[in-house]
């Protein structure tokens, strides 16, 4: 048998069904990025890696299983670059309604002196807290992935759960950015309602700050990537350290619960101090984790719950 024909086999014996689709997601989107000349050294590394890790073996199938979704993710964040103006136009992007919106909703005081907890904070911050609070927000990846290394190995099941409710939670948020786009606080705290197309992603003003503080550039070059201006509902950033408590809770123990629920309320407080978000981005996102989370989990008991296909039976031939 041939070299080729022996590739084919394992591959086959591997995924008998679709044997070519594991693989054709991060290859197909490599060499497009090829061809247009946007290709970066991350979408070689997925052409070769994600492939690698699907028709390796069977252990490296089950890593393959347990990490797709997040993989999916990624593409899917970078893709959103060439698509981040479609249904997204100065008519359309909420910003003073919203904020109209979060005063009537969560405001603080009465009357002509009702205000958001942003405009509190837009005049009483401290650097010390702008550095508390940047720390979930510059780790908020590196914790989700964690998370999902971590329950690899300690509950794999979860592990599947987590990553599929990850992609699910992006994809529907995404979705929403287009139908609902919507302005960030500091941008109206910056702009008023003043909706410009040719606007750029900004770390906002405490973040910034941060960055001179410390003499670094990172939420520069973080936020510079970024393609959703104009995508503040719902809050992902506060989704995520949600996500990482309701499916990693069983799994952790003591100190790893309480490190969760201090990361996740930081996160919510830093969400609205920073002025990325109003609370009802994050409240919305909340809704996203925990909807999301439910339809997962109901899928999965149900799959789990169905019969395997029985075995054809062989009458007797006469």
């Amino acid at each position: 048998m041939s070299l080729p024909a022996r590739l084919w086999a394992h591959m086959r014996s591997l995924w008998p069904r679709w044997t070519l689709l594991p693989g054709a997601p991060y290859l197909v989107y490599g060499f497009i990025m090829i061809i247009i000349g946007d290709v970066r050294w991350d979408h070689v590394l997925l052409m070769f890696v994600i492939p690698l890790i699907a028709y390796g073996n069977a252990r490296s199938k089950r890593l393959y299983e347990g990490a797709h979704p997040c993989a999916l993710t990624a593409l899917l964040y970078d893709s959103m670059r060439y698509v981040k103006n479609v249904g997204v136009s100065p008519e359309r992007v909420h910003d003073c309604d919203l904020r109209a919106l979060e005063l009537s909703l969560f405001g603080v005081g009465s009357g002509a002196n009702r205000i958001t907890l942003n405009d509190f904070f837009l005049t009483h911050h401290w650097t010390a807290l702008d550095i508390y609070c940047s720390i979930p927000y510059g780790t908020y990846i590196f914790a989700s992935l964690g998370a999902a290394v971590f329950l690899y190995f300690k509950d794999y099941r979860a592990c599947v759960r987590y990553s599929w409710i990850f992609f699910l939670m992006n994809v529907l948020a995404y979705i929403t950015y287009h139908v609902y786009p919507a302005a960030p606080p500091w941008y109206f705290h910056a702009h008023g309602c003043d909706i410009s197309m040719t606007a750029m992603p900004s770390a906002g003003p405490r973040l910034t700050h941060v960055d001179e503080v410390l003499g670094i550039s990172y939420f520069h070059g973080l936020y510079g990537r970024s393609s959703d201006l104009y995508g503040a509902v719902p809050s992902l950033h506060v989704a995520y350290p949600l996500l990482i408590l309701l499916e990693g809770w069983r799994s952790f123990r003591v100190p790893g619960r309480i490190a969760c629920v201090i990361f996740f309320l930081s996160m919510g407080f830093a969400a609205i101090y920073l002025d990325h978000h109003w609370v009802f981005d994050v409240v919305l996102g909340l809704f996203y984790c925990v909807g999301t989370s439910a339809l997962v989990r109901f899928i999965q008991a149900r799959a789990a719950s169905s019969p395997a296909d029985p075995a054809p039976k062989l009458e007797p031939q006469m």
